[in-house]
């Protein structure tokens, strides 16, 4: 019987981060850590790819991950499940990566192992931070475990260090810009009435599976413009089928390597918009140019607040969100009519990258529309990171 030699996993099989980028990036957390007199950080990642345990080790999480980071020395991750370990030893930089470990009972339980973890550390007093979503029976069995360490939240923190985008993770995020596109346009080339919203989301999907997209979101929805009955995306298709006279409305967003950029767009199937659809469209694209004008180094959440007036005075609203940032960071800036704050003296910064997204919506929000992509801040402006064309689709 002959065999094939199986060419062992390598750094060049899945994108890296430079060793310089990581050097900086370790670099500023800990003169954060410091600032705050933090000998270790703790960053829980629960769900897929989350950012922080991303941004310090590289690893694309998949499901549970732990990251016990120190002021000095070398890091530990913990990984669930076990069949995860493999692949994440392989990924992570960390030369110290572990199984996280189970309960009495066979189930998931890091916490135990995290315990041994920090003590091996040397942890048994000062402070400590935390980040991500740990449970509150979690953060008491930690307490239990070490009652003379004061636990400090470090979430804010690590959010603002992943505001500044670096020209390693630009590189990411305009390769993830190209995938959103090409997803937007394989709608407009291929939807048509008799498909259904499934249908429609296996038609992004294929835009970019083959070149190592992995899906954010799809949501979308179709109405008949002549009878509309929603104007926000939804978040799971329906088996709703498309018919001439529909409106069609996506926000997409392509996960390549743990980045997402973000594109929106609308489409009418088998028919030119009806002039409530188009007096919509034509008011998104005045607030999205009016936002797009005032966002730069330097500008701040009312800046936008004014620019946006601009959907009250023609007679409508804003659904969802105007402004966030690149995957959900701060600031996520509504309008005034729907403000719900910000955080405190928040200013846009060179590097950053922000989505500008206006959902114009009718008063009942039965009607609505969205446009919008996302940007670049840069000193002077905003620098475009997608290349859809500035049209109301017509389809099929």
């Amino acid at each position: 019987m002959t065999t094939t030699a199986v060419e062992p996993l390598s750094d060049r099989d899945y994108p890296r981060f430079s060793d310089a980028e990581f050097e900086r990036r370790y670099r500023e957390v800990r003169a954060r850590m410091a600032a705050r007199d933090l000998s270790h950080i703790i960053i829980c990642g629960r769900g897929g790819r989350d950012p922080n345990v991303l941004y310090l080790s590289d690893w694309l999480s998949t499901r549970e991950a732990w990251v016990v980071f120190p002021i000095a020395g070398d890091p530990t991750m913990l990984v669930q499940l076990s069949n995860h370990l493999p692949l994440a030893r392989r990924m992570a930089r960390f030369p110290d990566v572990r199984f996280g470990g189970s309960a009495p009972t066979g189930s998931v339980d890091t916490v135990p192992t995290l315990v041994e973890v920090l003590r091996e550390h040397g942890v048994s007093s000062g402070r400590v931070g935390l980040a991500g979503p740990i449970t509150w029976r979690e953060h008491a069995r930690l307490a239990a475990a070490f009652p003379r360490v004061e636990w400090v939240d470090f979430g804010a923190e690590l959010a603002d260090q992943r505001q500044v985008k670096s020209a390693e993770e630009l590189d990411r995020l305009a390769v993830s810009a190209r995938m959103c596109d090409a997803s937007a346009m394989a709608i407009a080339e291929q939807a048509r009435p008799g498909l259904t919203e499934h249908e429609l989301a296996k038609i992004v999907e294929d835009s970019y599976l083959a070149d190592g997209g992995v899906n954010g979101i799809h949501f979308m929805i179709a109405t008949q413009m002549s009878d509309p009955r929603g104007g926000v995306p939804c978040q799971h298709q329906s088996g709703r089928r498309l018919r001439a006279g529909d409106v069609l409305v996506v926000e997409l967003s392509t996960n390549y390597a743990g980045y997402s950029a973000q594109v929106l767009r609308s489409y009418t199937i088998g028919a030119d918009p009806t002039p409530l659809y188009a007096t919509l469209h034509d008011v998104a694209l005045e607030v999205f140019d009016a936002v797009r004008d005032v966002i730069k180094d330097g500008a701040t959440v009312p800046d936008i607040l004014d620019a946006a007036e601009i959907a009250d005075r023609r007679g409508f609203t804003i659904y969802d969100d105007l402004v966030h940032g690149c995957a959900q960071l701060p600031a996520i800036v509504r309008t005034r009519q729907t403000y719900r704050g910000e955080p405190e003296g928040f200013v846009y910064k060179e590097g950053m990258c922000v989505v500008i997204q206006p959902n114009v919506v009718t008063a009942d929000a039965l009607a609505g529309v969205q446009y919008g992509e996302m940007f670049q801040v840069t000193r002077t402006g905003l620098e475009p990171l997608h290349a859809v064309p500035r049209e109301f689709f017509r389809c099929g």
